[in-house]
């Protein structure tokens, strides 16, 4: 473990026995959610603490290591080289501690007091996280969720243990993952227009399919669920409109002549 936190800083050796004597477990904490965090309120947030504390804790911090660690870059900071160098050997060494600490004792639910990072679309917030969260305040009330947007760097985040849990559609998913994974539900594609729409009565034909203006959301780099499953059809089908959300889709139909694909479970919740 003192491996993990003993560096060489140009040209002076800090001295881990010294900077061990001057630090806790609780700091080593404080720093692998500084880090990730960026921000001294949201780091806070996580540990349950106050912002004051926190920021003590970013001070002893500095001192025992002898550099600023995170710096003020606009309304963030920005972890220096030093800062960096260290992440990956405190957040191995804390994992070691805190497995060993598991593995001495049975998970309790109704006692437990852990935070667990979970990564999920909104649509996975609006159809299962929502329902979940009823249950946790029976059988876990002290358990915490933060719950954060899927990024592009997902699954790296899930390797280096930022995340706990990651939701996501199996066509979406890097095939190879090499973690341990269970399939939710089965899930369907639906057309949805407005329920006044001028031009569609009971059904949507092919043909109106492939003509009417097409409202998407944006999914970044990649492809949405929906288009992938079209192109797995052969059916090429441009975007008209693309919105920056799954959820908001559905509430901009009325009144308009779009069409969305839609989650069936999406429209039973919203």
């Amino acid at each position: 473990v003192r491996a993990a936190w003993g560096y060489r800083r140009k040209d002076r050796r800090m001295e881990p026995d010294r900077v061990l004597s001057r630090l806790d477990l609780n700091l080593l904490v404080a720093f692998d959610v500084l880090v990730e965090e960026r921000n001294v309120t949201r780091a806070a947030e996580r540990l349950s603490v106050g912002q004051p504390a926190m920021s003590a804790s970013l001070a002893k911090l500095r001192k025992a290591f002898g550099d600023p660690l995170l710096v003020r870059e606009g309304r963030a900071l920005r972890p220096t080289s030093v800062a960096l160098e260290m992440v990956v050997p405190i957040r191995a060494a804390l994992e070691i501690i805190e497995s060993t600490v598991r593995a001495t004792r049975e998970f309790d639910p109704r006692d437990d007091h852990r935070t667990f990072t979970l990564m999920a679309s909104d649509y996975v917030l609006l159809t299962l996280i929502g329902p979940v969260l009823a249950e946790l305040e029976l059988e876990a009330p002290n358990l915490r969720l933060n719950v954060r947007p899927t990024t592009p760097d997902a699954v790296e985040r899930l390797a280096r243990s930022e995340t706990d849990l990651l939701v996501m559609p199996a066509e979406v998913a890097p095939a190879g993952l090499g973690f341990r994974s269970v399939a939710l539900f089965p899930e369907r594609l639906v057309i949805a227009v407005a329920q006044d729409h001028p031009d569609v009565g009971d059904r949507v034909t092919m043909e109106q399919f492939l003509k009417l203006p097409f409202l998407s959301y944006d999914a970044g780099p990649g492809l949405t669920v929906g288009e992938r499953r079209l192109a797995a059809l052969g059916i090429d089908r441009s975007v008209d409109v693309y919105t920056q959300s799954f959820v908001i889709q559905p509430l901009m139909l009325p009144g308009t002549r779009f069409m969305a694909l839609l989650h069936e479970l999406s429209l039973i919740h919203i």
